[in-house]
């Protein structure tokens, strides 16, 4: 299918999201919520682009909106602009201590004066990543809890949650750098709870919880976990493949 993104001419395949097409045709869109391992969030907007269609103009998010046709796209429009630079003001006063605004900021200039009430020190943006982050895993140990301006992320209760495997990849994802994670003397602690780390056999760089050990254990019995960080599985794959060239004798 054909797509016209800000005059450049992009192929596409049926259903698939805009902004993906524009990503592998390099074509800039804003996204916060966005992961490539986590599709769909869709909750910061920041990736909204005007789609002409039909001879009909509509504001869309390129993050969930699927391509069904051939389209006309404007990324960078002054309407597209000005509803952006409303969305920075409400994102930052939802959360204006969060890591995003860092480049929110330096992307879109000073803020002119807020009308919208700050959360000072707040750097959650309620995006939902960590919680599907979690949801992914199979734990659930986190949820999105309270309704309106009381909504946050937590565990059930508010207390240390026993699901929580200790694996980290919620404050991996999170693009506020709101989730807390410290890792001191081989313990490492998340949401309240302290987690032993085990060392890479080849390295000894504390690579995962025992918690999660367990976890993945749990998922295939039969299966084994390799205690090797990145680095040293990749050393070991070319160690075994320069092993296997040296005995065919070349």
């Amino acid at each position: 299918m054909r797509v016209i993104i800000d005059g450049r001419e992009c192929l596409a395949r049926r259903g698939e999201y805009l902004l993906d097409v524009a990503k592998r045709n390099g074509i800039f869109i804003p996204t916060l919520c966005h992961s490539d391992a986590l599709p769909g969030q869709s909750s910061c907007r920041m990736c909204i682009v005007e789609v002409v269609e039909g001879g009909r103009s509509k504001t869309v998010a390129s993050c969930v909106y699927p391509v069904l046709g051939d389209i006309e796209v404007k990324t960078n429009s002054d309407k597209i602009r000005r509803i952006r630079r409303t969305l920075v003001k409400l994102i930052h006063a939802s959360s204006p201590a969060g890591k995003h605004m860092e480049d929110l900021l330096e992307r879109y200039g000073p803020l002119p004066e807020n009308r919208f009430e700050v959360a000072e020190g707040e750097k959650c943006m309620l995006c939902g990543l960590c919680v599907s982050a979690c949801e992914a895993l199979g734990t659930g140990a986190i949820s999105t809890i309270n309704r309106g301006t009381a909504k946050e992320v937590a565990p059930p209760f508010k207390e240390p949650p026993e699901a929580c495997i200790g694996c980290g990849a919620c404050a991996h994802v999170c693009p506020g750098d709101a989730i807390e994670m410290k890792e001191q003397g081989g313990i490492r602690t998340i949401w309240d709870r302290n987690f032993e780390m085990l060392e890479c056999t080849g390295c000894g760089e504390y690579i995962m919880t025992r918690q999660q050990q367990e976890y993945i254990k749990a998922k295939d019995p039969e299966g084994t976990v390799e205690l090797l960080c990145e680095k040293c599985k990749r050393k070991k794959t070319v160690d075994g493949f320069r092993d296997a060239f040296k005995n065919t004798g070349f």
